[in-house]
């Protein structure tokens, strides 16, 4: 029944009991019979050690918050404002393995109708206003410093709903910016930045770059760990220090509760709106490495 069960084209887990009163007798024999078939090779397709678990849930919770990110990551579809790319010579096929590897859907959006979504918001009166007052709202909220052009954060909230409304025209809660650093900032007089920022606050899950050696490991993680993720450059470390460069960094970390943070002009440009958030000392973070040959992680 087990093995008729434990199929290869399925995930699966075993969980054993040890301290359950009388002793349970696959905690004996689940690795000489059942992994093994009595012989010494493994023999159970698509099942090992690995996929054991003795009495303890919270090592059965860990397995399935991992299979379900792995489940939702499958298949994930995105949209990509300004098409897809992938970061250096050893990124230029990302775009492409992303799609065999993680069978991600990336559905592209030139600037072009980027452009005229941005012209229809701004003739939205009714939606111009909206935007406005929330922005004024977040930037009147506790632990929120103004250090740039308040015309630059109303703006952003303009682009933040014209990003929600294609990713709702795509059916997906997921968005990467290309062209991020430059083409952007004209169309939307602002920056990206900020928009990603609110989304990553909202549950969800915006990328900068358009980098698709790091994408499939921010929805993996997002997914796994249930909390806002961000992509960011770790600068060369020093005595104990690292600085985590771009901008797109929620401000809900534990995606509960809001830390503080300066609102910048975007650092290469010195243009728009940045949130540069001030990290609790203490604070716990999850630092995925992608590699550029599989877009996994190591």
């Amino acid at each position: 029944m087990l093995e008729a069960l434990a199929v290869p084209q399925k995930w699966n887990l075993m969980f054993l009991r040890h301290r359950s009163g009388p002793v349970y007798l696959w905690y004996e024999i689940a690795h000489n019979r059942f992994l093994r078939k009595t012989v010494d090779d493994f023999g159970q397709p698509g099942m090992d050690v690995q996929d054991i678990v003795v009495d303890d849930p919270a090592e059965l919770l860990w397995r399935l918050r991992a299979l379900h990110g792995l489940k939702n990551t499958l298949g994930k579809r995105i949209v990509a404002v300004g098409g897809s790319s992938g970061w250096g010579q050893g990124g230029r096929n990302a775009p492409q393995r992303a799609r065999e590897l993680w069978k991600l859907e990336i559905v592209d959006v030139s600037y072009d109708e980027l452009g005229k979504r941005i012209q229809q918001a701004r003739q939205d009166a009714a939606l111009q206003k909206r935007c406005a007052k929330e922005a004024d709202d977040y930037l009147g909220g506790k632990g929120t410093t103004l250090k740039t052009d308040r015309g630059f954060v109303h703006r952003a909230f303009v682009l933040t709903e014209v990003f929600k409304e294609l990713m709702q025209s795509a059916q997906t809660n997921a968005i990467t910016i290309n062209n991020c650093m430059g083409t952007i900032m004209p169309i939307s007089e602002t920056t990206a930045c900020l928009p990603l920022s609110l989304l990553n606050d909202n549950d969800y899950m915006a990328f900068c770059e358009s980098d698709f050696v790091v994408v499939p490991s921010g929805i993996l993680l997002h997914y796994i760990s249930g909390k806002p993720v961000f992509l960011n450059d770790p600068t060369y470390p020093y005595k104990n220090i690292v600085t985590l460069a771009h901008c797109t960094a929620p401000r809900k970390l534990d995606g509960k509760n809001q830390e503080d943070a300066l609102i910048l002009t975007h650092f290469e440009s010195d243009y728009g709106a940045a949130p540069k958030v001030e990290m609790r000392i203490g604070q716990t973070l999850t630092n995925l490495i992608p590699d550029f040959a599989r877009c996994s992680v190591r």
